[in-house]
């Protein structure tokens, strides 16, 4: 049975990529330090003989490289990063150990393994936000500059260079994915998607920075799974590629959408459930957009999940596991956040 590795399969994307490959079937060996924002979805998984979980920070290079040296995998698909724009704003730091640190340390692991003949292919996956604010009527395509807004999107642009220097100069075996904002199930609710369905769901008002005019690109996790998937099996060495759905839609016309699916589905809309436009967060770009015409000429893939369909099947799974949002602390979601630097300049 082939083995790959996932790193940070506890979380959102990486919980989905778990119970992909493992449908598919792979032996997986998930490696998490479970923050704050990871699930318990490592104790759900039902085919144990199929799976095996280390609770283990990236950053630990020594007993990382025993992990790889032991199980051998094909492939490595590295999703261990923080990822909330907002926590990134208060406090970069733990953004530059998980997203540059913990990269770093595997493709050192890397190096290092090569020379005893282990050489996993890297699926190292990044996002959309590394290109910036993107101009209205254009979208991003791989040969687009650099140009991060915030420590985190500035993190894993640190990231993704770095993974494209060691393919240079040590040869390694990788692909970078830029994929663009994902939702559905298992996603933490601290994101615009979860955190609004939490709101209605406790009759709360439903947040909205600015005017709600800032777009972004929407892809099911399903699809952004298949899309890994298929990097592993075709992904050229040493190139990158964007995954988008070419959906972009302004963040007020999603809240209303999710208000729209929920009146259809029947489910209460409660009074104090109402938009509230809130201060902006600093250095927020306004649009997201890729070009994913490399990905879907060279390797034919495309998104396939309808985002009506995919929207309304999430905001089901979040009705049918409530469980899922009473186990975690309020105090990790429901705080604004990324004020600090804006309280700052007003007091000024």
């Amino acid at each position: 049975m082939k083995k790959i590795i996932v790193t940070g399969g506890s979380g959102f994307i990486g919980s989905n990529l778990v119970n992909y490959l493992i449908q598919k079937g792979y032996y997986i060996i998930n490696i998490d330090k479970l923050t704050y924002s990871s699930n318990k979805y490592h104790s759900k998984i039902k085919n144990k003989k199929n799976y095996k979980f280390f609770k283990l920070d990236i950053a630990n290079q020594k007993k990382l490289i025993k992990i790889i040296k032991k199980f051998k995998p094909k492939a490595i698909f590295n999703l261990a990063a923080e990822t909330h724009v907002d926590r990134s704003i208060d406090g970069p730091k733990n953004f530059i150990h998980s997203n540059i640190i913990g990269t770093f340390s595997i493709l050192e692991a890397l190096r290092f393994l090569q020379k005893k003949k282990i050489n996993p292919k890297l699926i190292h996956i990044s996002t959309d936000e590394v290109y910036g604010d993107i101009k209205k009527n254009y979208r991003s395509n791989e040969k687009h500059k650099y140009e991060p807004s915030s420590p985190y999107s500035a993190t894993k642009a640190g990231a993704d260079h770095l993974v494209k220097s060691y393919i240079r100069t040590y040869n390694l075996k990788a692909v970078i994915s830029n994929c663009c904002n994902n939702y559905g199930p298992y996603q933490f609710p601290e994101k615009l998607i979860p955190k609004m369905i939490t709101n209605i769901f406790k009759n709360k008002e439903l947040p909205i920075y600015a005017k709600g005019k800032n777009s972004r690109e929407w892809i099911h996790v399903k699809d952004h799974c298949e899309a890994l998937f298929t990097l592993y099996l075709k992904g050229k060495n040493g190139e990158s590629y964007n995954v988008g759905s070419g959906i972009n839609m302004n963040n007020i016309d999603l809240v209303k959408n999710i208000l729209k699916t929920c009146n259809f589905m029947k489910i209460k809309i409660g009074n104090k459930t109402k938009i509230k436009f809130v201060k902006d967060r600093p250095g927020h770009d306004f649009r997201y957009a890729l070009d994913n015409t490399k990905i879907y000429k060279k390797l034919k893939w495309k998104s396939k999940i309808n985002f009506k369909k995919g929207l309304q099947d999430t905001i089901i799974w979040y009705l049918e596991n409530k469980d899922f949002l009473n186990r975690i602390s309020k105090k990790n979601y429901e705080k604004r956040l990324g004020l600090k630097v804006w309280l700052k300049k007003v007091s000024s």
